[in-house]
């Protein structure tokens, strides 16, 4: 009768159980050993470990940080940086003189182009040659637009493009769609433009 009993209550046990497991009221059962729970979102470690990227790949002491956790990105910087309405965020080193640019003016600015990691992507200055666009033409990304249209020649200027006003997504760009860019500008000068007609050749 003894083992009747002891299996009964067994039975009864295992009954209890599956009705609070299939009830969501599980009980806390004690364990042998730690259990290993999955670690917080570190900053800090992610932050140290973006400084640790910037450095390897050269970037200027002042560089802004970016912590990335999968598509989440949050950008560090100084307190000597704006962020617009749009979601742009730049930094003036030097303001510069005169008129900022208008649409249809022509723009002659040097630049260079980094990743989050702060490896330079691109640079006017190693290619010896100013760049040359005309405002209102969509001939840049809108982040880029935005960022100098707001400057006067001699300026310069930092600028942090998130994804949405950067460029579109594609293999032939020269940044993945999901992250900043950062450029350094220097605007050289500002020209009016005016149509240029020579017997069947025309160009602005």
């Amino acid at each position: 009768s003894g083992c009747v009993l002891h299996r009964k209550e067994n039975l009864s046990r295992r009954f209890l159980l599956f009705v609070l497991v299939s009830s969501g009221l599980s009980p806390t059962l004690p364990s042998s050993g730690k259990t290993k729970s999955k670690n917080p979102y570190d900053e800090k470690r992610l932050l140290e470990q973006n400084k640790r990227r910037q450095k390897e790949n050269n970037a200027p002491e002042d560089f802004p940080n970016f912590i990335r956790e999968g598509f989440e990105v949050k950008v560090v910087t100084s307190e000597d940086y704006r962020k617009s309405d749009s979601g742009l965020i730049y930094r003036d080193y030097e303001v510069g003189k005169g008129d900022c640019p208008k649409a249809g003016q022509q723009v002659t600015f040097h630049y260079i182009g980094y990743n989050e990691s702060g490896r330079r992507i691109d640079s006017t200055y190693l290619q010896g040659v100013p760049a040359r666009i005309r405002m209102g033409t969509n001939a840049v990304v809108p982040g880029f637009e935005e960022g100098i249209r707001a400057m006067r020649p001699g300026g310069k200027r930092r600028i942090i493009i998130p994804p949405e006003l950067g460029p579109p997504v594609g293999p032939s760009t020269f940044f993945s769609s999901k992250q900043f860019e950062v450029f350094d500008i220097e605007l050289l000068s500002i020209q009016n433009c005016q149509r240029r007609t020579i017997a069947f050749y025309s160009d602005v």
